[in-house]
């Protein structure tokens, strides 16, 4: 979902997997330091925040070409910091509340649904019903006019990049309770399935067109897409080829679908005339 937000003002974070996994071993050094359980969450949820608001500040303050650019370095740099802080190996240990959130179920519903439900809710309204929303759209459809009619265009692109670091962080929270640690190697290759899952769910590279929801059903065809890998006993290896295909086909879907819309209003404008 963070990614979704990303993409759509043209952007995008490779920083995902990699602040995942960072905000998982601070959590679990927090956690071990004697933090309770409040504390360790609000930890490993700014820890994420806190490095998409890096990349946020770098690329637009720091007048960067393209947001590739900042989020590969920061890719690199979490993990690095990550490895350091554990000493290349997971840390065993969480919270009890953790735990639960990221194993126990509640009415047959894993508790991490509710999470993901309540983080869709709250970006939807935000998104769909709040000005910053519409800013959003607007940033990523035609940015030059949105500097022209008074929109905040840096802090709008600041944003997106906070709440996409946020998602990564509350996202280790839940993979977190599931192993009961933290570890460096978490979120290897996850930017790979989030713009796949952004990209399958319709929305377009080219920024101002996406819709949340959409982005939710392709992380859940990426989901039973590797699910179906597993169960027919692909070989790992070939199942990253897979993955790779769907994101070019994807890509590929868009760019036709680009060029059939701008054929079809050309058509339509010289009929008008």
């Amino acid at each position: 979902m963070g990614q979704h937000l990303v993409i759509l003002t043209r952007g995008i974070d490779l920083s995902v997997g990699s602040n995942l996994a960072l905000a998982s071993v601070v959590g679990a050094l927090s956690f071990h330091a004697g933090a309770p359980a409040t504390v360790v969450i609000a930890v490993m949820v700014g820890c994420g925040a806190t490095v998409g608001a890096i990349n946020g500040l770098f690329y637009v303050f720091g007048r960067l070409p393209h947001p590739f650019i900042i989020t590969l370095a920061t890719l690199s740099i979490a993990k690095g910091l990550a490895l350091q802080l554990a000493d290349g190996r997971a840390i065993p240990g969480m919270p009890d509340s953790i735990d639960a959130l990221g194993r126990d179920s509640v009415w047959g519903l894993p508790g991490s649904v509710f999470v993901v439900a309540g983080v869709a809710a709250m970006l939807f309204v935000m998104a769909k019903t709040m000005v910053w929303g519409r800013w959003i759209y607007a940033v990523g459809g035609r940015p030059d006019a949105a500097l022209r009619m008074g929109i905040p265009v840096s802090w709008v692109l600041v944003s997106v990049y906070v709440i996409s670091g946020l998602c990564a962080g509350i996202g280790s929270v839940i993979l977190a309770g599931r192993t009961d640690a933290g570890s460096p190697l978490f979120g290897n290759l996850l930017e790979l399935d989030t713009i796949a899952a952004v990209i399958i769910g319709d929305a377009s590279f080219l920024g101002g067109r996406g819709h949340l929801g959409h982005a939710l059903i392709g992380a859940i065809m990426i989901g039973v897409i590797r699910n179906a890998l597993n169960l027919l006993n692909v070989n790992v290896f070939f199942q990253l080829i897979v993955i790779g295909v769907v994101i070019v086909i994807a890509v590929e879907s868009d760019v036709l679908r680009n060029y059939l819309e701008g054929r079809v209003r050309v058509l339509q404008a010289g009929r008008q005339s």
